[in-house]
């Protein structure tokens, strides 16, 4: 950890302020909203295609013209007023997507969801910890990332719940006013950085008037947006994630619908997935503080692509426990592993924008896949297309992180 005085109580409550974020913003709102779709499909009239469509074309806009700029806006001015504005959006998102039956309203809100998720969630909370630790970074992202696994697991039963006493709508309602009563407080109060960064960073910021960055900060994205790792980083990144979002997005509807599962079994079946990710994401950031990140990667990649095959077996119940456990344990570590490799090949000096990047062509991959995976079903009435595409584009991403440099001269901290 970077040292300063009262270093542990702040790293502390980033931590938690982190954890606070990602429980609701991914864990809640990411993983909440694919439980309503089925609903929207039965009472609305909408194709499987239409009701994943909102997910992809809000990051399609969302992602190219917002990610970058939110990278460069936490470095330039810190995580915590973005994270802000991000929990506020994705939380009022929710309340209005609760009340839309016209498809203009419902892409309309699905923007904000969108657009709360790049400036709420993982960017700033990535960011956030990578400027309070260093050696054990890898500790404090998994503990953080716990929030995506807890909330993912809690946000079935709670829906299934909210939605037997208020209805789909006043559920889903609900869910985005709670998403800012447990976020909001905790990103208000955190501090950006430990004191001794803090100084360093006002020392080294311009006067007023003066040009907000030097020609040497300028130059610092240059070399990596012409290497090789940063585009095989991001190429298996992006396969990795549209893997898991085709298969997040549509496991509800596979389950209730084309399984025929009743609502309580597959709240309960999707609410394991996430309950094994908590210990999915202990274990991954733990052992990316000791064996080599690439390697960790790996097995992440190798995990989620041997998961999905179970998915086409005509599922038992104790095959989808099989694939809740192997499939959880991919999901816990992969958001967790792609900010740590991206600190280890380029440093935190530019991780916010780096990730800027890498996050918004990762969101391009996790709206399109469920998309195509729902125009395949469509078409063929079937997921077994669909599926078999999942696992081809996850051994993709599993080739191209194979493919990374084993060894990095990049600095992963700015002091220790």
């Amino acid at each position: 950890m970077i040292v300063s005085a009262g270093t542990r109580t702040g790293g502390t409550r980033a931590t938690a302020t982190a954890f606070a974020a990602l429980f609701a913003v991914v864990g809640l709102s990411l993983y909440g909203l694919p439980l309503y779709y089925d609903f929207m499909v039965n009472e609305l009239g909408w194709s499987r295609l239409m009701v994943t469509s909102g997910n992809a074309i809000s990051k399609l806009i969302v992602g190219p013209l917002f990610g970058f700029a939110a990278g460069w806006i936490v470095d330039r001015f810190g995580p915590r007023r973005l994270m802000m504005t991000g929990i506020v959006m994705a939380g009022g998102a929710l309340v209005g997507l609760g009340a839309v039956s016209a498809a203009w309203a419902f892409y309309f809100f699905y923007f904000f969801n969108a657009l709360g998720y790049v400036c709420g969630g993982p960017l700033p909370s990535q960011v956030l910890l990578s400027r309070w630790f260093d050696r054990t970074r890898g500790r404090a992202m998994g503990i953080a990332y716990l929030g995506i696994g807890i909330g993912g697991a809690i946000v079935p039963l709670l829906a299934k719940w909210m939605t037997d006493h208020l209805g789909w709508r006043g559920s889903l309602q609900a869910l985005g006013v709670l998403i800012v009563l447990i976020a909001f407080p905790l990103a208000y109060f955190v501090r950006e950085a430990p004191e001794a960064t803090s100084e360093r960073d006002a020392r080294s910021r311009p006067e007023r008037g003066a040009p907000s960055t030097s020609s040497g900060e300028r130059a610092a994205l240059q070399p990596i947006l012409t290497s090789s790792s940063f585009y095989l980083l991001a190429l298996g990144s992006m396969c990795s994630i549209a893997a898991v979002g085709g298969t997040n997005q549509h496991l509800k509807l596979y389950l209730s619908l084309d399984r025929g599962y009743s609502q309580g079994d597959a709240a309960r079946i999707i609410s394991l997935v996430l309950a094994v990710s908590i210990a999915g994401r202990l274990f991954m950031g733990w052992l990316a503080d000791r064996v080599p990140r690439k390697f960790v990667m790996l097995i992440i990649y190798l995990l989620v692509a041997s998961a999905i095959p179970l998915l086409l077996l005509r599922p038992s119940p104790s095959s989808m426990y099989v694939f809740a456990a192997v499939f959880g344990l991919g999901l816990g570590g992969e958001y967790l592993i792609i900010p740590l490799m991206a600190a280890e090949l380029f440093g935190v000096r530019v991780l916010g924008r780096v990730m800027g990047i890498v996050l918004t062509a990762d969101g391009v991959a996790e709206a399109t896949a469920p998309m195509l995976v729902g125009y395949l079903h469509d078409r063929t009435g079937s997921y077994d297309i669909g599926f078999v595409t999942l696992v081809c584009a996850a051994l993709a991403g599993a080739v191209a992180i194979a493919l990374l440099p084993r060894r990095t001269a990049a600095t992963t901290a700015p002091s220790t």
